[in-house]
């Protein structure tokens, strides 16, 4: 897998994906930015809800889950000190579907968590204190 990164002046950058997507990252204005795109680590945690959402939502396919909607809310905290490192990240799932079984839903948040998404995988080996947890919404 590789990507490009290349500068687009001041605090912005353009990062270019393997597969041709392109996603703008910029800074702050206090920090030279023009606030024109996400923050470097705002895209990490970008590509952790991206990488465990897509496994509970393969896996709840798989079981047959009458799914509606799946959003991961993640908040994170980081270290005071430079480098100023994600220290802790929780992803908060609320999927909404009908007749959903809760134990179908806690396996795939598990499973995610526990043996399929690398991202949240390589953060905690990393040392980051990553937790998940779990809402259902009854839609008619």
């Amino acid at each position: 897998m590789e990507v490009k990164v290349q500068w687009g002046g001041n605090a912005k950058f353009v990062g270019t994906s393997g597969s041709g997507h392109e996603v703008v990252m910029d800074g702050p204005p206090d920090h030279g930015g023009e606030n024109l795109g996400p923050r470097p680590m705002e895209m990490l945690l970008l590509g952790l809800g991206g990488c465990t959402s897509f496994d509970v939502m393969s896996i709840l396919k798989k079981t047959r889950q009458d799914v509606t909607d799946c959003e991961a809310r993640i908040s994170a905290e980081r270290a005071d000190a430079v480098p100023a490192v994600f220290t802790k990240i929780h992803v908060h799932f609320v999927v909404s579907g009908r007749n959903l079984k809760e134990a179908h839903v806690k396996r795939a948040v598990a499973l995610s968590a526990e043996q399929y998404c690398s991202a949240s995988i390589m953060l905690e080996k990393g040392g980051v204190e990553v937790t998940h947890d779990y809402e259902i919404v009854e839609v008619a």
